[in-house]
């Protein structure tokens, strides 16, 4: 029974060394669960219920930092990566037209090369909305008139 303590407790430091390797914060909630398993053990308890203890604490751990996670990343998770430019304002710098690989807008402090979502042109200085994306290119429509 001895070594069963602290096989628990060696089995928290490796999900919880683990989970520095991954994400989701899974691994962490196992170690927890396994530094639960290992009081019973430590107190004398058998093995069903270090198990059960282990189940029980786990499942609220992994319960709870979903919760934690979604609260964290839930705004965060709808527009990552090339996504968070949809539906932005952007400005044209560079004049879009369908015959020429030209077209720039500039979206924020970025800059993307863009094409007009009906294939017509778009002059320099007119003020776009980002619809869509097609590899490395923004696909945009006309909002106002250029700048005068």
């Amino acid at each position: 029974m001895e070594i069963i303590r602290w096989l628990w407790v060696g089995m928290a430091l490796f999900f919880l060394l683990a989970e520095v390797f991954t994400a989701g914060f899974v691994l962490a909630c196992f170690g927890i669960g396994a530094l639960a398993a290992a009081v019973p053990a430590f107190l004398g308890f058998g093995l069903p219920w270090q198990l059960l203890v282990f189940i029980i604490v786990s499942t609220i751990a992994v319960l709870l930092s979903r919760r934690f996670a979604d609260k964290v990343t839930g705004a965060q998770t709808q527009n990552v990566g090339v996504d968070r430019v949809l539906g932005k304002q952007a400005l044209v710098i560079e004049a879009i037209d369908p015959l020429s690989p030209a077209g720039r807008v500039r979206v924020d402090v970025e800059e993307w090369r863009a094409d007009s979502v009906d294939n017509s042109s778009i002059a320099t200085g007119t003020v776009v909305e980002v619809m869509g994306i097609d590899g490395t290119r923004l696909k945009v429509r006309p909002l106002s008139k250029p700048s005068e």
